[in-house]
């Protein structure tokens, strides 16, 4: 009986509860408008009350993982994702014109959602490993063990995975100690690039152009967001309707189950990279404004711990996952109001999807492992 309350003591007193109560809150609106948006997508709404499910329980088993374990693995969890995006590189599934499956005789997997969490670990680890002694050299390293992953991600081609590996471990390089002023000159360089895009758009977008750096869909996706009237049925559609449907929502929204842009499929993609335009046309900018501020408590929180945390692999790790949420949001939202092009990213705890779920789970299980478990800096 003894050893029966220990463990249920052990179970709650695991949980970081202001971020579960987040959690539950924005997991409870994800799940509302899942089932206003799944409309005759079959048993989605209930593959994603599993995934959610899933979800809570990867985020309870590793929050009970100490950190100390978690720096442990992290050098052999980062090689092993290296090494399974190579094997998609030269043993892929192809699907849709994009190769990033891997088939393991009997389950398939997408290597690069491990990177999301596997990017971060490493960077923290050797950071927290050379914290006495940083040089320039250690910033050099960092960014080859960032880039090697974001470009075989890119390759694969998986532009939203990439940029949201990039991001955060841009992070923990950043919050490693990374001067601002070496990001000054980054940033007047991309001002410079997206001044001449907008200014060349015409010429650039022309049939046949090619941008060199970027495959022809995401040549197509970035010139859809400068101009989606260009192709109103083909692939400015998704920016099109989605923005219709947001401001046809107005201030108060349509009322729950009664968007028309969603209800008549209007809205592509509506269960998953799309589910806020179903949100925004059923709640208005007020129910907006009210998921944005559970995002911004959600994001805070976990700077909080990050704060808190007592060694710098933790506050580095904790600092960046918390940073991994506000790319999630930023880029989704921005996707979906046809401010950035749309490249795949989901919105969190909202959109369809057990990987995208697990993922985010295994992050939240991070922070509260960082948050309730306390060690001697190393």
């Amino acid at each position: 009986m003894r050893r029966l309350g220990q463990w249920l003591w052990r179970i709650v007193t695991v949980f970081d509860w202001p971020l579960l109560g987040l959690l539950a809150m924005l997991a409870g609106l994800g799940m509302t408008i899942m089932y206003s948006a799944v409309g005759n997508t079959g048993g989605r709404f209930d593959d994603q009350l599993r995934n959610l499910m899933l979800a809570l329980v990867a985020m309870w088993a590793v929050a009970l993982v100490p950190p100390a374990w978690l720096r442990k693995f992290a050098v052999p969890f980062y090689v092993l994702g290296v090494i399974l995006l190579l094997g998609v590189e030269f043993f892929g599934e192809t699907s849709k014109g994009a190769t990033r499956w891997l088939h393991l005789g009997v389950v398939r997997i997408q290597p690069s959602e491990m990177l999301k969490i596997a990017v971060p670990l490493m960077l923290a680890w050797y950071f927290h490993r050379n914290d006495q002694q940083l040089r320039i050299r250690d910033f050099l390293v960092a960014i080859v063990l960032l880039g090697i992953p974001f470009i075989l991600i890119v390759k694969q081609p998986d532009l939203g995975t990439a940029l949201l590996v990039l991001g955060t471990g841009f992070f923990v390089i950043y919050f490693g100690g990374l001067s601002f002023k070496l990001l000054v000159p980054v940033t007047v360089i991309g001002i410079a690039v997206l001044a001449v895009v907008v200014v060349n758009e015409d010429a650039l977008c022309e049939p046949g152009v090619d941008w060199v750096v970027l495959h022809e869909y995401q040549k197509h996706r970035v010139c859809t967001l400068l101009n989606p009237g260009s192709d109103p049925l083909g692939k400015g559609f998704h920016t099109i309707q989605s923005m219709i449907a947001i401001g046809s929502g107005g201030l108060y929204g349509k009322g729950y189950m009664q968007g028309t842009q969603t209800h008549l499929d209007f809205i592509p993609e509506r269960t998953t990279d799309f589910v806020l335009a179903v949100f925004a046309e059923e709640f208005g900018l007020y129910g907006c404004i009210m998921l944005l501020v559970l995002y911004l408590l959600l994001i805070l929180r976990g700077l909080v711990i990050a704060w808190q945390a007592d060694t710098q692999f933790g506050r580095l790790l904790a600092g960046a996952l918390s940073m991994m949420f506000f790319i999630y949001v930023f880029v989704n939202v921005g996707m979906v109001t046809g401010v950035l092009p749309v490249v795949g990213v989901p919105l969190p705890f909202l959109s369809y999807g057990g990987t995208a779920l697990l993922t985010l789970g295994i992050a939240c299980g991070i922070l509260m492992s960082i948050s309730r478990h306390r060690e001697t800096s190393d």
